[in-house]
């Protein structure tokens, strides 16, 4: 499974592993190994472990540099899909809904591998996602979002009905357009909610592919192991 850590993953876990033709045996996971925190989402590794542990697999990360090329990036990602393939996996599963570029990329780096890519979520109405993981009783607090769509006040809060209602409009109710990242704490199949506490909010700005505008920016929320707070 292409574990980020957050819902849609989480989501597209769930639906795996009611489907008794697989059976799910790693969480794979892009990390930045300079930071130590899951790519994009900037959360801690430590978390990422606590949600491994509680789903009894193994976690395999595909520990990147700080800015990697794509070249780099497709290497290590080669390299770690190879070991797994040399234990038995045949097929990567996805939480995207609707990239279709994103989708065939993933299949088309896995063709060369032998190996086939897995969808559970996708093409369904994000709406309707979001309902079914509130509905099942997934919990996740939000932890990035990007300035172009939401202001800092959406980061650190919980994804909850209230957060949905208050999206501006545009926004992809599932963040599918990159919009916001999520943390998982709780799920349907966790024994027991992730301990945390929330950190600081910060702003980071990053460069932009040519052509486009000059630097992207994203606000992050920290979220550190520990005692549970109030929700």
């Amino acid at each position: 499974m292409s574990w980020s850590g957050g819902k849609d993953s989480a989501l597209a876990l769930y639906h795996l592993l009611r489907d008794g033709r697989y059976q799910v045996t790693h969480l794979l996971t892009n990390v930045n190994a300079h930071y130590g925190r899951v790519s994009m989402h900037g959360v801690r590794v430590e978390l990422l472990e606590a949600q491994a542990q509680r789903l009894a697999l193994p976690l395999h990360q595909v520990r990147l540099p700080e800015a990697p090329s794509m070249a780099e990036y497709e290497h290590q990602t080669q390299t770690a899909l190879q070991e797994l393939q040399a234990q038995g996996t045949t097929h990567v599963a996805f939480g995207d809904i609707f990239l279709e570029d994103l989708r065939v990329y993933r299949e088309q780096q896995l063709t060369q591998l032998a190996m086939q890519a897995l969808f559970p979520l996708w093409q369904r109405p994000t709406a309707e996602l979001l309902h079914e993981y509130l509905t099942l009783g997934f919990r996740a607090v939000v932890v990035c979002v990007n300035e172009a769509y939401l202001d800092r006040s959406f980061c650190g809060r919980l994804l909850d009905a209230d957060f949905l209602r208050a999206l501006p409009a545009g926004v992809d109710p599932c963040g599918e357009n990159g919009e916001y990242h999520t943390f998982l704490f709780d799920a349907p199949y966790f024994k027991h909610p992730i301990p945390f506490q929330r950190g600081d909010i910060v702003r980071r700005t990053y460069p932009a592919p040519v052509g486009e505008a000059p630097l992207s920016a994203f606000w992050y929320c920290d979220i550190l192991l520990g005692e549970m707070v109030k929700l």
